[in-house]
């Protein structure tokens, strides 16, 4: 990674048509095929496949989300004639629960890189990362970790959706605070589940809950709990827990890449603040970044038609990028 050569125009708003995307897509059905890959310890990652052909797009959640957060994006980056992969993480959907219990930021970041070069070998070129949350922080780093090993490139691009540059804000503390809330304890019913996530976001809860049921499992005491490995947020290798030891080297990646990154950041959102992300611009003056309007923090679910446009205009930057 060479340093870059200066700052760059980098800001804007966006608010995309509420439309499936241009009128040149594929217009055929696209039906996702399941998949598995190896993560870095040998865990099994469960994926959706999008497409089948194309350069490769790798979608990665963040927390407390599964797979099928991404699958309206998904859809449309396949129409747009890429192969979309989203992934359930370690720990999270139907993918393994590490035994080991390790869900530190560098795991995440180690389970990427083996996806990456994975999907590089199937699909001859480098995929881009779109990523929400943490996810955003394990790219960097594993493309980071890559490069000082290798002098290569792993991705071709980030485009990173409302990721916390700093834990220390009152909307990371809520979501942490929701997420553990109820971890242990679980639901009587979906319909519970849904009340209660209509209530964190302050919306009326949706008439037809069923599309929460993919983010829950049933226990044998018959509750509902999230499909994700409570270790997740409060084991003793938690992903919080190497957050300030990984802060630095998240940046260097930022800055020191020549790849496009896109910061994309629900304009309602309380955990990634502009002020932390000017603040960020400062170390890494290159990263660009566009407010999505209306949208709070879980800007995948609640807005996907929105960032429509930046995702399919960035993703066109990067073909050309991985060409140049």
């Amino acid at each position: 990674m060479r340093q870059p050569d200066g700052p760059c125009d980098n800001r804007s708003s966006i608010r995309a048509p509420g439309t499936a995307g241009p009128a040149a897509f594929r217009s055929t059905p696209i039906k996702p095929v399941t998949a598995r890959f190896t993560g870095a310890a040998r865990n099994v990652l469960v994926a959706d496949v999008y497409g089948d052909a194309g350069p490769p797009v790798l979608l990665l959640h963040g927390g407390g989300q599964t797979r099928h957060s991404w699958r309206g994006a998904a859809l449309i980056i396949a129409r747009s004639g890429r192969v979309a992969v989203t992934v359930d993480q370690r720990g999270h959907g139907d993918s393994d629960w590490v035994a080991s219990g390790d869900y530190r930021n560098r795991d995440f970041a180690d389970d990427a890189r083996a996806l990456a070069l994975e999907l590089a070998q199937r699909h001859g070129a480098r995929p881009v990362a779109v990523t929400a949350s943490y996810a955003g922080i394990t790219s960097l780093l594993a493309e980071g970790a890559h490069f000082r090993s290798t002098g290569n490139n792993l991705l071709a691009g980030f485009f990173i959706v409302d990721m916390a540059l700093t834990n220390d804000t009152e909307g990371a503390r809520k979501v942490a605070a929701f997420m553990l809330s109820h971890a242990a304890t679980g639901f009587a019913s979906v319909e519970e589940a849904s009340e209660t996530v209509a209530a964190y976001l302050g919306r009326p809860r949706p008439k037809n809950p069923g599309g929460l049921q993919k983010n829950l499992r049933r226990g044998p005491d018959g509750r509902w709990r999230w499909h994700w490995d409570p270790r997740f947020m409060d084991g003793p290798a938690h992903i919080n827990s190497d957050r300030d030891a990984v802060q630095a080297d998240m940046v260097a990646a930022a800055r020191d890449t020549l790849l496009p990154v896109l910061l994309v950041r629900g304009a309602a959102s309380d955990v990634m603040l502009e002020e932390h992300i000017l603040e960020f611009q400062k170390s890494a003056p290159r990263v660009r970044y566009v407010n999505v309007a209306g949208a709070h923090h879980m800007v995948v679910g609640e807005e996907n038609d929105q960032f429509t446009q930046a995702l399919l205009g960035f993703l066109d930057e990067a073909d050309a990028a991985r060409q140049s």
